[in-house]
């Protein structure tokens, strides 16, 4: 079974490439499309640090509303995404949350979406958050 695109660059998130220069970044950007990690837990701390602004900075406080600025629906069927990521955090879309309590939830399942499968640790997961 080949291994997912967002696994192989240790980018879960599948974050595209940007001005944004990530801290962690592998040093041979290979991938036209996607920020390619030196390890999971960097691309794991991009992801958080997305979330963690999505919410401070641009007041984003429910899943409907990060996903949507996340997952744009000119390339994601964003309501179903809401709907799968809201589900695995037990809230509705439309729910507002705290994000700052909710990155590690947030960030597995998104892997998970993204993925088709979310392969790390919760170890792993709160590793990368400590990075950001």
């Amino acid at each position: 079974m080949l291994t997912p695109r967002g696994i192989r660059n240790n980018n879960a998130g599948n974050i595209r490439h940007s001005a944004s220069k990530w801290q962690g970044m592998a040093a041979q950007q290979t991938d036209p499309n996607f920020v390619q990690f030196v390890s999971p837990e960097y691309g794991i701390r991009a992801l958080s640090k997305l979330l963690a602004n999505y919410y401070t900075r641009d007041g984003l406080n429910t899943v409907r509303k990060i996903i949507s600025k996340y997952a744009p629906s000119n390339e994601n069927n964003t309501t179903a995404y809401a709907e799968a990521v809201a589900k695995r955090l037990r809230v509705t879309p439309d729910t507002i949350i705290n994000v700052n309590n909710h990155i590690p939830a947030l960030i597995e399942a998104i892997i998970q979406h993204e993925n088709g499968v979310q392969p790390y640790s919760l170890a792993q997961i709160n590793n990368g958050v400590m990075l950001a």
